[in-house]
């Protein structure tokens, strides 16, 4: 989840490039892209098809990083001649970058100097002066005089370097002009995983990102869980005969500059969260942001897990727990923190073939309810000791105080098996319950 914003809507490409345009980007979750599609119905004849990763790190220690801990990767090519890159795919974020200077620990830059249609913006552009105008660092000009940007995300991890343009090649298909950062410094909290990636695809709807950029008006993903596929659309509508109807919860805006309210975000109402059936008592108003913005709800794929507010968050714990007694055994470290903001984990032996029956904790939107069950509630974090017969199994639900984040995070580990579509022209997000495997095999993706 990144912290950078924007509130402008200046698409660069004509609208009718993207409405004209379909991706089905095809999560792989092998070591293998695959650069080729089966032909598909006469539904979706007419797509191009982009392999997308899944990079799932083991967790190694209590405290692992907010952000990147797994990581949904494109390859693409950029610049002429085309070099490739691997950038995380992240709804969190608004400006897409690039590494630009080789580092040790990085396996992966894009090099400027080899590209001819690359082109550094200058501070005096109106993209400089007015489309960043809403980052939370305000952008300046270097020895230069080129635009220099410093953007950080809730792990404390930040990267900086200049904007540019260069031409971004999908699925065969050219964007000559897009904005992007070229990096060359920063901070990182888990540079094992940075290391994997060139750098980040920015999804929100600021004025600098890449859905903004390619006016593309919706865009669907269906995440699945264990070692199978999923995809995600770009453009188009979702009219699948084999799709259960979307339920739609439209998403917040406000025109105000507020200090802790992402406006470019994917914001939608949380009403209440129940267990089982039974409702937390807790008033709406804890739902609804303040007059300084925090304590708005953000769904953003490039965070792992989901969190609350401290008090929303003790409520569900305590019910958790309460509703799991006898059936759970709590872990005897109260110590334990996973993520610095998961704090109810459990001892499970590992004789167990599966998980006990469990309740489902339901997230109630305005208009739609998502349902988080079985093995989303529960991430096994690892031994409880070296040949410990116990693993440890935290709640996937976390602290966002513990964090220093004033808002609501649906992760998309929540969101696995849930087909997501952001409706920009409608401004709203839709989802239902599917079998992620299965719209791959349907939509005839080879795995």
């Amino acid at each position: 989840m990144a912290s950078s914003h924007s509130s402008l809507n200046l698409p660069l490409h004509p609208p009718s490039l993207a409405t004209s345009l379909l991706f089905i980007i095809l999560l792989q979750i092998t070591t293998q892209f695959r650069t080729n599609a089966s032909s598909i119905s006469s539904q979706t004849q007419s797509l191009l098809i982009l392999p997308l990763k899944l990079q799932t790190p083991q967790p190694t220690s209590r405290n692992l990083t907010f952000h990147h801990n797994v990581t949904l990767t494109i390859s693409l090519t950029v610049g002429t001649p085309p070099q490739n890159v691997t950038m995380v795919l992240d709804t969190g974020s608004e400006l897409s970058w690039l590494h630009c200077k080789k580092l040790s620990n990085l396996n992966s830059i894009f090099n400027p100097l080899l590209s001819s249609s690359y082109t550094p913006t200058s501070c005096t552009t109106s993209t400089c002066k007015t489309r960043t105008q809403d980052f939370p660092i305000p952008v300046s000009c270097d020895p230069n005089k080129l635009c220099h940007a410093i953007i950080s995300y809730a792990d404390a991890s930040s990267i900086e370097g200049n904007l540019a343009t260069d031409t971004f090649f999908i699925g065969g298909t050219a964007l000559p002009a897009s904005i992007f950062g070229c990096m060359d410094t920063g901070y990182s909290s888990n540079t094992d995983e940075d290391s994997k990636t060139t750098g980040l695809m920015g999804m929100n709807r600021g004025s600098l990102s890449f859905v903004t950029q390619m006016g593309i008006p919706r865009f669907s993903y269906c995440i699945s869980s264990g070692d199978s596929t999923g995809v995600l659309l770009f453009g188009g509508t979702t009219t699948f005969s084999w799709l259960g109807p979307l339920h739609y919860t439209p998403l917040v805006k406000t025109t105000s500059s507020l200090p802790y309210f992402d406006r470019a975000a994917y914001t939608v109402q949380l009403e209440g969260i129940k267990v089982s059936e039974k409702l937390l008592q807790l008033p709406k108003s804890i739902f609804v942001p303040d007059h300084t913005g925090a304590g708005q709800t953000m769904v953003d794929s490039g965070t792992q897990f989901s969190f609350l507010l401290g008090s929303v968050y003790t409520a569900l714990k305590n019910e958790f727990m309460a509703q799991t007694k006898g059936v759970l055994t709590l872990l005897d470290d109260a110590n334990f923190v996973f993520q610095d903001a998961m704090d109810l984990c459990y001892r499970v032996p590992t004789s167990w073939a599966s998980l006990p029956p469990l309740p489902a904790v339901t997230m109630v939107f305005a208009g739609a309810e998502m349902r988080v069950s079985r093995e989303r509630l529960l991430y096994k974090v690892g031994d409880v000791a070296k040949g410990s017969n116990d693993s440890v199994y935290c709640f996937t639900f976390g602290n966002s105080d513990l964090l220093g984040i004033e808002a609501y995070v649906i992760g998309h580990h929540h969101q696995q098996n849930v087909w997501m579509e952001f409706d920009l022209i409608n401004s709203r997000v839709g989802f239902t319950d599917t079998r992620c495997d299965l719209a791959s095999q349907r939509l005839r993706i080879a795995p």
